[in-house]
């Protein structure tokens, strides 16, 4: 009797042995992507860019239009974006600065007021001592100068975008033509492309519109509240509610001690009870759902997304957090069968065994027709 030849599945690694390797390819991959994040978060942002302004090259094409011009205006548009944000965040820095200014000697009264308070509460003086610091307004006014640190190096950084975007937008129009090379060979890895472009421009346009409704609400409050530079605060507004589930926070703080300075206790109360009835119920309860239906991502991990990009490549990873978790799960969990299940816990809801099946026998309208039922659902 002759021994059995051992078989493939004896060479196979052990499921526990190819998890640990993952996730130290994992731990290196993002140690390498931490130490040079000062190149990919430039890079990922101009990616996202001309993702969502890659559209516009399809009008331009089907009416005859040459493809350099395609190409040019996806750069003007993606320009003109950087340009409109980063004046954005300029005003909104530099008007704070310039009412602290104007604003120093009611602050150090309000200051005095507040101190006198916690004494009379029964707080120590360390305590007392620890909210003058943060309200002192020589220490506000030194933050808020320093944003002039922080525009040179964003101003940096958008150097780097822009250089990205002009070769970007060049490789894109050529991109459109590797389904007509490769044919049915690449259609797999393709089609998980097209999806998460969609997914991103999806979720740009959502919080795009909630920005711009919650931008509305919080200017007319505080236009009728009597707080300095209302329009200021409603354009913040805006820019933050692109950082998920903490961004309303980040534009609640300037208009927040400027209505403690002109108005007190009242008018402070009065503008944190807009910001959390309109910002909470809008931003952290009605659009996480919108998004996560937009993009096929669970609360949870939306919201962990923002805390770990923003600790893997800073403060732009914020922005970025959706778009690149989508990436991660294109390029890790898509492209692998048995992953299905990870897909389906991390909210994608078309990651179903009949989906997977109909994909595996070049049957696409069936997968479509059932996303495009659970989205009207």
């Amino acid at each position: 009797m002759t021994r059995a030849a051992p078989s493939d599945q004896q060479s196979v690694l052990s499921p526990s042995i190819r998890v640990l390797l993952g996730l130290a390819a994992a731990v290196v991959v993002l140690a390498g992507v931490f130490f040079a994040r000062d190149v990919f978060g430039p890079l990922a942002l101009a990616i996202v860019l001309v993702v969502i302004c890659e559209p516009v090259r399809r009008p331009l094409e089907r009416h005859g239009w040459p493809r350099w011009s395609g190409t040019t205006a996806v750069i003007v548009i993606v320009y003109l974006v950087l340009i409109g944000m980063a004046a954005l965040l300029w005003l909104a820095g530099t008007q704070f600065a310039r009412l602290v200014g104007e604003f120093a000697d009611e602050l150090r009264g309000s200051v005095d007021g507040l101190l006198a308070w916690l004494e009379s509460a029964g707080l120590d003086q360390q305590a007392s001592d620890a909210a003058a610091s943060v309200l002192d307004p020589t220490v506000l006014v030194e933050l808020a100068s320093s944003l002039g640190g922080i525009v040179l190096g964003v101003a940096t950084a958008l150097f780097f975008v822009f250089a990205y975007v002009i070769f970007m937008a060049a490789d894109a129009a050529r991109y459109r033509d590797a389904e007509r090379v490769f044919g049915v060979e690449r259609r797999p890895v393709l089609d998980r492309i097209r999806r998460l472009n969609s997914g991103i421009r999806r979720y740009y346009v959502v919080n795009a519109s909630f920005g711009a409704i919650v931008a509305i609400i919080d200017g007319l409050a505080l236009w009728w509240l009597g707080v300095p530079a209302p329009l200021v605060w409603a354009i913040l507004a805006f820019v933050t509610n692109f950082v998920p589930n903490i961004g309303f926070v980040l534009g609640l703080i300037p208009p927040a001690v400027l209505a403690f300075v002109v108005g007190g206790w009242p008018m402070l109360l009065a503008v944190l009870a807009i910001y959390c009835v309109v910002n909470v119920v809008l931003q952290v309860l009605v659009q996480p759902k919108f998004v996560s239906d937009a993009v096929d991502l669970s609360l949870t991990l939306s919201f962990f997304s923002v805390i770990f990009w923003t600790f893997v490549i800073g403060p732009l990873g914020a922005i970025l957090s959706i778009p690149l978790t989508l990436f991660v799960r294109a390029l890790v969990l898509e492209g692998d069968p048995g992953s299905l299940w990870l897909r389906w816990l991390s909210g994608d809801h078309a990651a179903t065994p009949a989906n997977a099946r109909a994909e595996a026998y070049g049957d696409p309208a069936h997968s479509s027709t059932t996303t495009s039922t659970r989205r009207r659902q």
